[in-house]
């Protein structure tokens, strides 16, 4: 389209740079939108909606909105675009940009705002939007307010493919997208969008950093040096020619591997029950001299506080940017995929020190059996009822797990087949229900969701909207309480445990369940549970809910008797 610079009327070309935006989406293959009601953003959820090539759905709670397309983009591996109104509703969107900045999921966060001259003059749902999401945002960008000049159509083109290219550019991430506007916003009854002019893509190609023959001699003669290695993956996306690898190693005795649930590479050859064992041995004889990490964050806290006491070097791999030093000995940050660098480990002749490798297997084979059978004569309370629970859940599907108790009663519990997705970008427990919701959006599998209940009724508006999510079964911790609390030393020891820790609350799913077309099982005890199970995962038209009901005390005093059980039989 050619325009001169005096052919220009603003307000209807600003309309049509926001039409031009979301073709530019749909040219670079982004397809789902999730959009907020909202006056001054109609024109932009106008354009999307309109667009034939675009997949919309309204999410009226904005927080619940920001997770949910976190949900989406995490499994889609693709931005997905997030529309809002003008002033608080775009500090809704904050906690699940955050988790998307540290789990390095991408997504477009559009927010619409007043135009600048009208910033801080006491107007209606005004609040000072440029930067908002401050260093939890990859890149700021501003939409032109006005396009009394061509180049701003320029600009405007120009930074609607910047953003999606930012997204998406390792490591993958939010961006945020302010457009100004002023009225009208909307159009007349009988005004047509056009789509079909052309507008300018930038192809963004993204290619990887090699692991060159140079780099494999200098780090294969430098790995001479070690007879101890520990390879620590962190949490990501499963893959089976990772896991392969990993196993290779871990069978070939060249490394030890150990892995949280939320790696999602545990297996039968890797060290998947440290959290139990560690504080339990003499450390000294696991101390590793080099640890080679992978992925982001782990969950284990005495697996942490084991590698930083160890002394040990530290290599990290991944593609670029920074590498933090999470294990206060970083050496090395490797830039090239895990891939090429797992290949180059099994090729390599490792001398690994065979009693370290055996301390560590012997170590995790004597406590998975203390588990299991401490659990299966354990008293009826949540990890006895996840215990039960876990083997049922369909190899092939999705599990979420809550932060707090929930994602780490499933790390005690030792390797899963499903993959396990869980917000441990910030580890908070907002948004654990929409996170799930999302992922139901993007596959025909059971999507389960184990979480306990503040995190639970804290995010009910996940199941606020119109949309079927019949895959969802959730399995609802329900102690009616924070019960980490009565497990962390320090809040445990104070007389203000209760109120003001815990925050109890007489609150159950069943309401819920009534309120938003749930079927709704509810168990106290083990026999309940089995009788639950059996029609859990039947295919259904609604999703489902099952609640496992017990008090936050006796579950820390059967937690503490457990782990009393576990420490003398595996020192016995």
């Amino acid at each position: 389209m050619i325009l001169s610079e005096n052919s220009f009327n603003s307000s209807t070309l600003i309309i049509q740079q926001i039409i031009d935006l979301a073709a530019i989406c749909a040219h670079k293959g982004i397809k789902n939108i999730i959009l907020s009601p909202g006056s001054r953003c109609a024109p932009i959820t106008l354009a999307f909606t309109r667009h034939p090539e675009l997949h919309c759905r309204t999410i009226s709670d904005e927080r619940s909105a920001a997770f949910i397309a976190l949900g989406m983009a995490q499994q889609l591996k693709k931005p997905v675009v997030l529309v809002c109104t003008s002033g608080t509703a775009a500090l809704n969107y904050a906690p699940a940009v955050a988790e998307a900045f540290f789990q390095q999921i991408p997504l477009i966060v559009i927010t619409a705002d007043r135009p600048p001259e009208w910033i801080d003059q006491w107007d209606g749902q005004t609040i000072r939007q440029e930067k908002i999401y401050g260093q939890h945002i990859k890149k700021d960008f501003r939409f032109p307010d006005d396009f009394s000049h061509k180049d701003k159509v320029w600009h405007a083109h120009r930074i609607s493919n910047e953003a999606i290219n930012t997204s998406m550019a390792f490591p993958a991430g939010p961006v945020h997208l302010n457009i100004p506007l002023r009225e009208p916003f909307y159009p007349e009854a009988q005004e047509k969008f056009d789509y079909s002019h052309p507008v300018p893509v930038v192809d963004q190609l993204i290619g990887q950093r090699t692991f060159s023959k140079e780099t494999a001699i200098k780090l294969k003669n430098t790995l001479e040096r070690f007879n101890r290695v520990l390879i620590v993956p962190g949490q990501q996306d499963p893959s089976e020619t990772a896991q392969q690898l990993i196993d290779q190693l871990a069978q070939s005795k060249k490394a030890v591997v150990v892995t949280d649930s939320i790696s999602n590479l545990q297996s039968e050859a890797t060290i998947n029950y440290h959290d139990q064992f560690l504080p339990l041995v003499e450390q000294a004889s696991l101390f590793p001299d080099l640890i080679i990490s992978f992925g982001k964050s782990i969950i284990s806290k005495p697996l942490k506080l084991f590698l930083r006491s160890s002394g040990a070097e530290h290599w990290h791999i991944q593609t670029d940017g920074y590498a933090p030093d999470t294990y206060q000995g970083l050496n090395k940050q490797i830039y090239t995929s895990p891939i090429p660098f797992l290949e180059f480990l099994n090729q390599t002749n490792v001398n690994e020190e065979s009693s370290f490798y055996e301390a560590w297997h012997e170590a995790d084979k004597k406590m998975a059996a203390l588990i299991k059978s401490t659990l299966d004569q354990a008293d009826f309370g949540e990890w006895k009822a996840l215990h039960k629970m876990l083997p049922f859940i369909p190899a092939k599907s999705k599990l979420h797990l809550a932060n707090s108790m929930a994602v780490r009663y499933v790390n005690f519990l030792g390797p899963r087949k499903q993959e396990v997705i869980c917000n441990r970008g910030t580890s908070g427990i907002d948004g654990s229900n929409s996170t799930a919701v999302g992922c139901t959006f993007t596959t025909k599998e059971f999507v389960t969701l184990i979480t306990g209940d503040l995190a639970f009724f804290y995010d009910r508006n996940a199941f606020w909207h119109n949309y079927a999510f019949n895959n969802l079964r959730v399995i609802l911790l329900n102690n009616h309480a924070g019960g980490i609390f009565r497990i962390i030393d320090g809040p445990n020891r104070q007389p203000e445990l209760e109120e003001f820790f815990e925050t109890k609350q007489a609150l159950n799913g069943e309401n819920l369940a009534r309120d938003f077309n749930f079927h709704y099982y509810s168990v106290r005890n083990e026999q309940e549970l089995e009788e639950a199970i059996k029609g859990f995962y039947h295919p259904s038209i609604h999703p489902k809910i099952l609640e496992i009901s017990s008090d936050s005390s006796k579950n820390t005093a059967l937690l503490q008797q457990i782990k009393k059980t576990l420490k003398a039989g595996f020192e016995s």
